[in-house]
């Protein structure tokens, strides 16, 4: 690829390319600066870890068929029947709607256990599609991670079920610089949410001076969004929500590689690659990334919760009652209901990001 970039050398470009795109170096997981020491001393209202993506569809059928090609499996005994299901009315603010709902999980790359993924689909009230015809660097964007086994098939798979909607640069999975073969690239669902796919890094034998490295585990690897103030969005997913952030700030960069990825031209963007707990298993860490683009900058138009191309993030939580006293006390708003109680005594409030919008829920298991 033509280099364009300025801001790094040739050596630290290919180390943050590596960082921006899924492939998090030993030393970078060293380098992650810790949460408040108020979150990590709390012992009520803490965030327990990443539990669930859940995203709005147009047409639950269709994004079952594309979620299942890349892996996903779905969830036996789920009513994806339509109903008035009135307890997630209330979380979502949408009283007397109906629904239908999938469910899906696939392992975490961080932890082997099981990630869910909620697809939902809403009529009888108007949506519109916030994703349709709009980029990946759109403040408020969002997307998903996966780690899989072998990015070209992948592909092929999805070209031959007509099922491909490709961002990059000619419709081509996107090789990292000095690399030949494509390994990484964004696609989007059926309604525009984008998915980053990235190729495992295979083992690798020791050698005199590093040790024998095994290959990446496949399966869910991450979860992001376009943030404009990243301070702001710090300030809330990490003072208030815990999740740890490098103590140093990545620099802007700019070039053909990263264009390509996203099907841009001309970005300069910096990312904080965070982690939180993965929810299934407290001890692994999931990545979750906030980017900033320096020169994409503009207001989000409004949306809701019910809108096709809406993506909202799941957290588990130890004491609702205490993090939502938390959150308020922040200045942020309930958009749900309330706490709602649902079946089997699961409490769960939605509340949106202060910075882009993007709704965000938690949950607190039944007490024992």
């Amino acid at each position: 690829m033509r280099n364009r970039f300025s801001l790094l050398s040739a050596m630290k470009w290919v180390a943050m390319c590596a960082l921006l795109l899924g492939h998090a170096s030993a030393g970078f997981a060293q380098d992650q600066g810790a949460a408040p020491q108020s979150l990590l001393t709390v012992s009520k209202g803490r965030v327990l870890g990443l539990s669930f993506v859940g995203r709005m569809v147009g047409d639950l059928d269709k994004s079952v068929a594309f979620y299942q090609a890349l892996g996903f499996a779905p969830v036996a005994g789920v009513n994806s029947s339509w109903r008035k299901d009135e307890v997630m009315n209330r979380i979502h603010g949408a009283r007397g709607v109906e629904s239908r709902m999938a469910k899906f999980t696939l392992n975490s790359s961080s932890s082997g256990k099981p990630f869910t993924l909620y697809l939902r689909e809403f009529r009888g009230l108007e949506r519109r599609n916030v994703t349709g015809g709009k980029t990946a660097w759109e403040p408020g964007a969002t997307h998903i991670g996966l780690t899989v086994p072998d990015a070209g098939l992948l592909w092929s798979q999805l070209q031959a079920a007509s099922m491909l909607w490709s961002r990059t640069w000619d419709g081509k999975l996107v090789a990292f610089p000095g690399q030949t073969k494509g390994t990484i690239a964004y696609i989007t669902d059926p309604d525009g949410m984008d998915v980053e796919i990235i190729e495992q890094n295979p083992a690798t034998p020791a050698t005199a001076t590093q040790p024998a490295r095994p290959a990446d585990p496949p399966g869910f690897n991450h979860a992001g969004m376009v943030m404009l103030d990243i301070e702001q969005a710090k300030g809330f997913y990490g003072a208030l929500l815990g999740v740890e952030f490098p103590t140093t700030t990545m620099p802007w960069a700019s070039g053909d590689f990263l264009d390509s990825a996203v099907g841009g031209h001309g970005n300069i963007l910096r990312l904080f690659n965070g982690t939180i707990a993965d929810a299934a298993d407290p001890a692994a860490r999931m990545r979750f990334e906030l980017v900033e683009y320096l020169n994409r900058k503009k207001q989000v138009e409004p949306f809701s919760i019910t809108d096709i191309g809406v993506s909202y993030f799941g957290f588990e939580v130890s004491d609702i009652d205490a993090l939502v006293a938390r959150l308020q006390g922040a200045g942020i708003a309930v958009m749900s209901d309330g706490i709602v109680t649902m079946t089997g005594d699961y409490r769960v409030v939605l509340v949106r990001d202060p910075d882009v919008g993007v709704f965000v829920e938690f949950f607190e298991r039944p007490k024992t």
